[in-house]
Formats: C-alpha cells, sequence, structure tokens
C-alpha cells in the first residue's frame, strides 16, 4: 500500500528520537592494599565505595607496600585485592598489568560490563547501558616529588627547589614517560560519549597552587602542574574544581588523612584526581570521600586508606 503526499510530508516532519541522558558516578580510590597493609581485609574499603554511592571506581595499590618500600624502589607484591571488592559488590573488575610508568598496583572495577583494555592497559572500555565509555586509570611516579622539593622535605636524591617554573620542569621530567603513554592510549576512546581518567598522579592539580592559594599559605609558590594541564589542552575537565572552583575555600585535600596538616615533614595536598571529557557532558556534583573531619564531604568510619578518594556524577 502507498502512503498518501500529505502522511510521507508528515512522517518526514516527525522529530527524531532524543537520545536518553546517562547518569554516572565515578570514583578515584587509592585503596592503600585494600587493608592488606594493617592486616585487614577489604571490608572497610567495600563500604567506603558503597558509601560514595559509585557505579565505576579507578583502584590504585591494589596490592601491599613491599616491606623495604623506599623513595626510589617499592615494586608491588602480593596479590590484588580488586577481584574481592568486585565480588563483594557484585561487580565486574580488571586488573591493569602494562604501562609500567603510568600504573603501580591498578584496577578498574564496576557495576556494569567491561570489554576490551587500550594497548598499554591503561583504559578499558565499559558498557554502560547499550553506551561505551571508557575510564582510564592511571597511578605515575611519586619520586622526586616536587612539593618537598620546594619544601626542603627529603624524599630520595633530588635537588631542592625554589620556584615554580623549576617544579614545572621536574614534574614533566618525573611523569612525562607516564602522561605520553596515556596519551597514546586515549587514542582508543575516541568518539566515546564520556572519557573518564582517575588516578593518583603523585603531582597536585593545574588549578589549586594559585596566587590566591599562595597568599591564603596554603602553598609556598605558584605552579602550573604539568600532568593535569595536559589533560586540560586535551579537553578534560576537572571534575572537583568543576563544582568548587576555589582552591582557598574548598582545597580538597586527598594526601593524606594520617598526619597532621601542621607537620612540616609533609605537606597536604589535593593529588588524586578525577577528569572527564565528552561532548554535552556535565559534571552533576563531586566530593571527596575520607575520615571524620573538615576535608571530607562524604564521611566513612573507619577510613581504610592513606589517602582520600574523589567522587562525582555526570549526565552525557
Amino acid at each position: 500500500m502507498r502512503l498518501s503526499i500529505l502522511a510521507v510530508l508528515t512522517l518526514s516532519l516527525m522529530p527524531l528520537p532524543v537520545a536518553a541522558e546517562t547518569v554516572l558516578r565515578v570514583m578515584s580510590f587509592n585503596i592503600w592494599g585494600g587493608g592488606v597493609n594493617e592486616d585487614k581485609d577489604v571490608s572497610e574499603t567495600v563500604a567506603a565505595i558503597r558509601a560514595a554511592g559509585a557505579d565505576i571506581v579507578g583502584l590504585q595499590e591494589t596490592r601491599a607496600e613491599p616491606e623495604d618500600c623506599s623513595a626510589e624502589s617499592c615494586d608491588a607484591t602480593g596479590h590484588s585485592v580488586a577481584k574481592a571488592i568486585a565480588q563483594a559488590l557484585g561487580w565486574h573488575w580488571y586488573d591493569q598489568e602494562g604501562g609500567a610508568p603510568a600504573l603501580w598496583a591498578n584496577a578498574v572495577i564496576s557495576r556494569y560490563p567491561i570489554g576490551e583494555a587500550s594497548p598499554h592497559e591503561l583504559g578499558v572500555r565499559i558498557d554502560v547501558e547499550g553506551r561505551a565509555v571508557w575510564l582510564f586509570n592511571i597511578h605515575l611516579d611519586d619520586e622526586p616529588y616536587q612539593p618537598y622539593q620546594l619544601l626542603g622535605i627529603e624524599y630520595g636524591p633530588a635537588p631542592f627547589l625554589t620556584t615554580g617554573e623549576e617544579a614545572a620542569d621536574w614534574a614533566r621530567r618525573t611523569r612525562a614517560s607516564g602522561m605520553d603513554l596515556l596519551e597514546k592510549d586515549l587514542k582508543s576512546a575516541e568518539g566515546a560519549p564520556a572519557v573518564f581518567v582517575t588516578g593518583d598522579f603523585n603531582e597536585p592539580s593545574w588549578l589549586d597552587w594559585t596566587g590566591a592559594a599562595v597568599e591564603q599559605g596554603t602553598h609556598p609558590v605558584v605552579v602550573e602542574w604539568p600532568a593535569t594541564k595536559r589533560l586540560a589542552d586535551l579537553g578534560f575537565t576537572d571534575a572537583y574544581r568543576a563544582i568548587f572552583p576555589d582552591p582557598v575555600a574548598k582545597p580538597a585535600f586527598t594526601w593524606a588523612p594520617r598526619y597532621d596538616e601542621a607537620a612540616t615533614d609533609d605537606h597536604p595536598d589535593r593529588i588524586d584526581q578525577l577528569l572527564a571529557k565528552g561532548e554535552g557532558l556535565r559534571v552533576i556534583d563531586a566530593a571527596i570521600i575520607g575520615e571524620d573531619g573538615p576535608r571530607s564531604d562524604i564521611v566513612v568510619m573507619p577510613w581504610p586508606s592513606d589517602h582520600r578518594a574523589v567522587v562525582a556524577e555526570f549526565a552525557f
């Protein structure tokens, strides 16, 4: 049966169906061995993930630290606890084995099925209700650590620094190989509606060591930290700063809940990062998860790690 001209015109003018919006909560969590470092099981780590309401988590330090761990040498030992955490949640998991300059006992866990990995295993494709999104999860080198170099804190054989330019240069030298691998692997996600990068960067955000933060006394000098700036130049958004743009009002320190911020042998900082990219992607909410105290937006006690975690909700 042939349609009438009027019917054909009517059908051609009907609006096309709009793709449903996907809402997703993503978390970056350095789990410090998932309790193994303090002879605990994974239940406290699982409780923190549940409290965050996360759907996908980039985990760092899924294996225990060796007894002889030092600034210069600290190879991951023992088995990964990623599988045990995922199974407790009823989730999927993927232990990341490649990409040495950008990984230290990393894994991705997800309530959604995990598919292929990128060439160096820095990222995995995740099927979120029929939409293929990518999560890249990294752990960059912590030595030399430029905030310590600027503050005269001994940590490995590295010179002390005085300027922000020196710090940025040393940060590039320390982590460029890992960031180069990440940039190569990001090509696997081209065309994806949402791409996330989680990780312990062991480097502050380029949005945090600002003139206002220096004037407030939060940080010693202005530094445009290169790792997160490189991702910003690739179009990625810092999820926490999208919601809380002022680093003075919300410094959002993730390092370290186990020491006094007034101590002179360390420095509080936001080194655990969550960045995102996608056409039309929006950051709805973001939070720091940690122990009961002024730095945590979501409190979980007992807190199992020597890092606080970050979670953000996205729509795309």
